[in-house]
């Protein structure tokens, strides 16, 4: 997440720095030639001292800054001057910034704890001498940005020293209040499973270019990863590691379900968003999750955004179709107790296949819901023995009533149902729409409106699961207003009731 809106000009500047993605994680240590920037020499007792003068022209001297502690920091006042000492980790590329000179971001860590040092003045020459190891002493302001706690303002001094900090494990801590005591520290997450990340168009992709997928080769890189139920978005920042990096290249050849460990600086931007320099194939196997089976009553019941896991059976499927190498369908499934729809579920055209009505599924992935309507994303199946088709439930006397929610992606029918006229673009009367506003053709959705007891609603034959070839797609199309029919169809909800139909005939009551 670039944290400023930098000026075309000043980008052109950037230099990047490739090597900060190599680094060595074997802690070292040599003699490093004591350098100063102009501002302040270097202290023996632990101390930094700087020279001022006053409006008067008196030289006065300026009491010296304490080094703090790691704990001495995170508890000073946000805006207050803060002087740490630490070591140099990683550096986001070099650029000029006018009427400062030369700047750079900097990840430095010591053995307590971790500084993201934001924007630091410094001259391209020093710049190159701030390799992953380097230790400086640092002062500068406290500031925090959505969340992340940093170092603004910053003037530095290089010193003898040299530390280059072991990654730390914190796959354990995520979801927990405990991750965010490792801020800024290099760490590595183990046994993560790549997910799907969605694209402005709600499509799911491996990657995206810059957080909404608005960017280009050379942008910041955004996936998602998953352990243990906690499905949460990494970063490669282009600035620290560019088009050219093994890790950029690795991110941009994921694929979805695979299983990786990862190294990065645990940057937080409304949360944890950490800065990923390494993805490689995991050394260790994934953990098994242990969520139990649920009924339809503790599904509902369960927090969006929660794992779960249900065992369903398929009442009927949306066309299969390929995205970035990885297949996939929706599919609507029922039991006894309820409905469930599982939306772009990844799956192999051979299973999509064996998955027809009846069908017995053991289902895992995370509730969520889209404009009123219920349904289980980046799920994971197993075909178990047993078959089930549901019966239709007539919900007529429902419609209109908070009553028939409960009755949300089952199949259902409307007995007795007067077809009424639908208003165009041109606010024309019709008996039906190709796609909701008229804007669609053959092979579109259909959108058509019938009323009961003075109850007009719109109901929807959906294309991906009832095509142009389908006898129900042909009958709508052939509507007479004030026709009176009875339909079958899923209860599936966008802000409010939108039935996919699957059937439309002549009503046998009146």
């Amino acid at each position: 997440m670039k944290k400023r809106v930098i000026a075309a000009t000043l980008v052109a500047a950037l230099v990047v720095s490739a090597a900060s993605c190599g680094q060595n994680n074997n802690n070292t240590s040599s003699d490093v030639t004591t350098t100063t920037t102009a501002a302040a020499p270097a202290s023996s007792d632990n101390t930094a001292a700087d020279a001022t003068k006053d409006t008067s022209g008196e030289n006065e001297t300026k009491p010296a800054a304490k080094i703090m502690t790691h704990d001495e920091f995170m508890a000073a006042e946000l805006e207050t001057e803060v002087t740490v000492e630490t070591y140099v980790q990683a550096k986001q590329g070099w650029w000029e910034k006018e009427g400062v000179g030369g700047v750079a971001t900097f990840y430095t860590q010591n053995e307590e704890g971790a500084y993201f040092i934001y924007d630091m003045p410094c001259s391209k020459e020093d710049y190159d001498k701030l390799t992953a190891g380097t230790k400086i002493r640092v002062t500068g302001f406290k500031a925090e940005w959505s969340g992340e706690v940093e170092i603004l303002d910053a003037t530095y001094e290089i010193l003898e020293g040299s530390y280059i900090a072991k990654p730390v494990d914190v796959t354990a801590l995520l979801g927990t209040d405990e991750l965010q005591k490792h801020m800024n520290e290099f760490v590595t997450f183990k046994g993560m499973k790549v997910m799907p990340i969605l694209d402005a168009n709600e499509n799911e992709t491996n990657f995206l270019y810059s957080y909404d997928g608005s960017g280009e080769e050379g942008s910041d890189l955004y996936f998602k990863a998953a352990y243990s139920g906690i499905n949460d978005t990494y970063t490669v920042e282009s600035y620290l590691c560019g088009p050219d990096s093994e890790v950029y290249k690795a991110v941009k050849n994921l694929k979805v379900g695979e299983i990786v460990d990862m190294e990065g600086f645990l940057y937080w931007y409304n949360g944890a968003n950490p800065h990923i320099t390494s993805v490689k194939p995991s050394e260790v196997p994934p953990v098994e999750d242990t969520v139990s089976t649920m009924s339809y009553d503790e599904f509902m019941a369960a927090d969006l955004d929660s794992k779960v896991t249900v065992e369903t059976y398929v009442q009927a499927k949306q066309g299969w179709w390929e995205n970035n190498g990885v297949g996939n369908a929706s599919f609507y499934t029922q039991t006894e107790e309820g409905g469930y729809f599982l939306y772009n579920m990844p799956c192999s055209k051979e299973d999509y296949d064996k998955l027809v009505p009846g069908t017995k599924i053991k289902v895992t992935g995370y509730k969520a819901e889209w404009s009123g309507e219920v349904e289980i994303t980046d799920a994971e199946f197993e075909i178990l023995d047993g078959t089930y088709i549901a019966e239709p439930i007539d919900v007529t006397q429902y419609l209109g009533t908070d009553e028939l929610a409960k009755y949300m992606n089952r199949l259902v029918c409307f007995k007795g149902m007067k077809i009424m006229p639908i208003l165009d673009a041109e606010e024309k009367e019709t008996n039906f729409l190709y796609s909701y506003d008229g804007s669609g053709e053959e092979g579109s959705d259909l959108y058509f409106k019938a009323a009961y007891s003075g109850i007009n609603n719109t109901y929807t034959v959906e294309s991906y699961l009832c095509g142009p070839e389908t006898e129900v797609y042909q009958a709508v199309k052939n509507l007479t207003i004030n026709s009176i029919v009875d339909m079958e169809g899923f209860l599936y909800w966008y802000n409010g009731a939108n039935p996919h139909i699957t059937s439309i005939k002549p009503a046998t009551v009146e």
